[in-house]
């Protein structure tokens, strides 16, 4: 299956997710292409968060694609198409961070909850290293978060969702999204994310070889 050329892309991007889910529903299955790169950097980041390596967000993002046009009629509207998307990324990431042993679901009931991030001294090189040698050291750090606020400080700190959309996508309470959010904050910002949280947004970046190599594998398979 082609890819859909720049002109088809650009005369579509003016379309909400659900005039193309419709438009895909109805047998132009190659806009598939405008959904995806609509929201591969939201679904590269929530399960980059998860599974914490770069191939492995990717592989994880063709399968969610995959499943999401496999089961397309049953997104019913009653949340938004991305979240609906998201939702589908983020199990397919947790599942897969679960049977490798590295995923263990985070206990918001423990009071005694204290991540401490190792504090840099003074003298530390890293302190006067330039922006893209503090997104390095951001984006470690986010990494060493505990599985359950990785992902939820990912998809509102550096991709925006509020607290309702990261509810839907995780499965969770907003009471629960609320409270994991405090403690990733709270756990970041003795260490640095008051110096380089204007430098989150740049983080983990979905950039268009990476998009383009995505794309291009869904649609054969989809295809």
């Amino acid at each position: 299956m082609r890819i859909v050329s720049a002109a088809v892309l650009e005369e579509w991007t003016v379309l909400p997710d659900e005039a193309v889910v419709a438009r895909v529903l109805d047998g132009q299955v190659a806009l598939f292409e405008i959904l995806m790169r609509r929201h591969n950097e939201r679904l590269y980041r929530a399960a980059r968060a998860i599974v914490r390596d770069e191939a492995e967000a990717e592989d994880v993002m063709q399968q969610a694609y995959v499943n999401a046009y496999a089961h397309l009629r049953q997104f019913d509207g009653r949340a938004s198409f991305a979240t609906w998307l998201t939702r589908i990324a983020v199990n397919e990431a947790i599942s897969r961070a679960r049977k490798r042993g590295r995923y263990e679901s985070f206990d918001d009931q423990d009071p005694a909850f204290q991540r401490v991030l190792p504090m840099p001294s003074a003298n530390n090189p890293e302190r006067q290293a330039f922006d893209c040698e503090m997104r390095v050291i951001l984006e470690s750090a986010i990494d060493a978060l505990p599985d359950g606020l990785r992902e939820v400080f990912m998809l509102r700190s550096v991709e925006g969702l509020n607290t309702a959309e990261m509810a839907s996508s995780l499965s969770v309470s907003e009471d629960v999204v609320k409270t994991r959010l405090s403690r990733a904050r709270a756990a970041l910002r003795r260490q640095l994310f008051d110096r380089v949280g204007a430098t989150a947004g740049q983080s983990f970046t979905f950039l268009r070889p990476r998009c383009d190599r995505v794309v291009g594998a869904v649609l054969a398979r989809i295809g």
